[in-house]
């Protein structure tokens, strides 16, 4: 007899069904069991008002949870970027798969640099974050360019590009690469430039507490180093007090010598979206090897960050 499948909920949009098809097939791999992708509409999909208008936090996701609660569907696929920070007693992250590369990228008009656009030049993003960090590079590189805020999918907001309407727009390189797109970028962004969302290029497989079975299947797909990484991140956000919307930026890295992974080196950053001010500070420690050790890294840097001012640049914004 066929095992039943397991109902995977999705968002419709063409990156989520690419990134849960992706989970569905590595699902199917480790249990021998058939999957199908159920699609859910979010709130944030359907909403053309701007993140920071509509909260940001949990607007793609809780449809999903709502329905892994009601028992409509089995596990849920996530950009972890997207997640509130606090976890649903009822629901548990399963596994955190291994990372996509987490930077930024530039898709501009004639395969332009970042720093090669035109003075003026005007920039789409949708992320107060991205437009922070942007505005404060270009103030300190002399840059002149103007940050637009914008919605839509991937090809509305490449679309901008191609009709002229913007120079650049900005995505990340996750996303296109998921995708296969990754052929129009014309520049990727250092995070020393750009720090991305806490969790970026990360995805989230959550399932129902109750359901052992399909948590233990589902960890075969955890990677523990990226795990790590994004808890430290979401750590950092959490104690900052800040919603997906706000700019905060924040990355873990692995420093190696050789190949031999020594410690983890967490950044993260708090600007108003006109970039006229930032706080920028970094730590570094062992690779936590337990959850808390990875929380308590975040945490750590979030002291730090609010003795210099972060909360006061949390609530501001572009006028």
């Amino acid at each position: 007899m066929t095992e039943k499948a397991l109902r995977l909920g999705t968002r419709r949009s063409k990156l989520a069904m690419a990134q849960s098809g992706q989970v569905a097939d590595a699902v199917r791999e480790v249990t021998g069991r058939p999957v199908e992708l159920v699609e859910i509409t979010t709130y944030g999909d359907v909403s053309r008002a701007h993140l920071a208008q509509i909260g940001g936090t949990g607007v793609f996701v809780t449809a999903l949870r709502d329905a892994l609660v009601r028992g409509e569907v089995d596990f849920a696929v996530h950009s972890l970027k997207d997640l509130p920070t606090a976890q649903p007693e009822e629901l548990v992250l399963a596994a955190v798969p291994v990372r996509e590369d987490p930077r930024d990228v530039i898709v501009a008009r004639d395969a332009l640099k970042f720093t090669d656009l035109p003075r003026g030049a005007r920039i789409g993003t949708g992320s107060p974050r991205r437009m922070a960090q942007l505005n404060a590079y270009a103030r300190g590189h002399g840059l002149d360019i103007e940050t637009v805020p914008i919605r839509g999918n991937v090809d509305t907001r490449i679309g901008y590009v191609r009709d002229g309407e913007l120079d650049a727009v900005v995505l990340a390189a996750a996303g296109l690469n998921r995708i296969g797109r990754s052929d129009e970028v014309t520049d990727f962004l250092s995070v020393d430039t750009v720090l991305p969302a806490p969790g970026q290029g990360a995805l989230a497989i959550e399932c129902s507490a109750d359901n052992a079975e399909l948590i233990a299947a589902l960890a075969e797909l955890d990677d523990p180093f990226t795990r790590a990484a994004v808890t430290a991140e979401r750590s950092l956000l959490a104690a900052l007090e800040a919603g997906c919307s706000a700019p905060v930026g924040a990355l873990a890295d692995l420093l190696a010598d050789g190949q031999i992974v020594k410690e983890m080196r967490l950044r993260g950053v708090v600007g108003t979206p006109d970039g006229t001010r930032t706080v920028q500070l970094s730590t570094t420690g062992p690779v936590p090897e337990t959850h808390e050790g990875a929380v308590a890294l975040g945490r750590e840097l979030a002291v730090e960050m609010l003795a210099q001012g972060a909360a006061g640049l949390m609530g501001e914004r572009a006028h």
